[in-house]
């Protein structure tokens, strides 16, 4: 039986078909996507493997709940592989919505030196099962808050889907909501023996927007543990796989010592 607040050192797909129906608020993950990262030598995933995954975390997914799935892609003989939309479609074909495509810019990338513009990003999918039930969004100052503006005059045309419709003087309030662009450091927070870590932020700032305290959130590729670790510091419960022992062990040691 799995246990909530556990770090299970099993295959995220034999992990997963031990989840109750619909008992997971919000995972969040990353896939080591087109073996652009190998652990241990070897990659521990396929996209054969990643269907297998999409189809029980839409079981495991609380309606109302959230995934966040952030992935890239690898370059292959000067193309892109397009793995990462790939995925986002089947997400669709299980019976997700696709809530959101939100970018996580890295500030300190790598340059690569290649005949294209720095390789700067990684996509941020959120898929919603239904109509998210949370969510609390990160909001930002206005610059021009408290200023009036006049849409007495403004012309409403037939293309108007991704457009408000506002009427006479509106006053510009003090917040607005994030862009979904999230842009962090690389590297920055808790280092770990892990080659490809979460920024801390980025889980944390995913966990507050789309769960509430007391929630379940879940890693089925949990690596060095960042997601559970963030889960713990901001009040959720959270449930943990990955299929190397080594990241295990690191994934409790971080775990344990933000409970200190």
């Amino acid at each position: 039986m799995i246990e909530l607040d556990k770090i299970y050192n099993m295959d995220c797909v034999e992990g997963i078909l031990g989840l109750d129906d619909e008992s997971v608020d919000l995972t969040i993950t990353s896939p080591p996507y087109d073996n652009l990262r190998l652990y241990n030598g070897k990659s521990d995933f396929s996209f054969k493997k990643f269907k297998e995954i999409a189809i029980q975390l839409y079981r495991i997914t609380k309606q109302g709940g959230v995934v966040v799935w952030v992935v890239g892609d690898a370059t292959v003989k000067g193309s892109e592989t397009g793995t990462s939309f790939k995925q986002a479609l089947y997400f669709k074909e299980v019976g997700f919505r696709l809530h959101d495509t939100m970018i996580y810019e890295k500030r300190n990338y790598i340059p690569l030196t290649h005949n294209r513009y720095e390789q700067c990003f990684e996509y941020m999918f959120v898929f919603s099962k239904g109509k998210p039930k949370t969510f609390n969004p990160i909001m930002i100052p206005c610059k021009t808050a408290g200023t009036i503006n006049d849409h007495s005059s403004e012309k409403h045309y037939e293309a108007t889907h991704s457009m408000r419709k506002r009427e006479g003087k509106v006053i510009v309030n003090k917040y607005k909501i994030h862009p979904n662009k999230f842009i962090y450091t690389v590297g920055s927070g808790d280092k770990t023996e892990h080659n490809a870590p979460f920024p801390e932020q980025l889980v944390s700032d995913h966990i507050l927007s789309w769960t509430n305290e007391g929630d379940i959130v879940f890693d089925p590729m949990c690596g060095s543990g960042t997601t559970l670790k963030m889960a713990s510091l901001n009040k959720r419960k959270f449930i943990g796989f990955d299929i190397n022992s080594k990241y295990c062990d690191i994934s409790k040691r971080r775990v344990e010592k933000c409970r200190r």
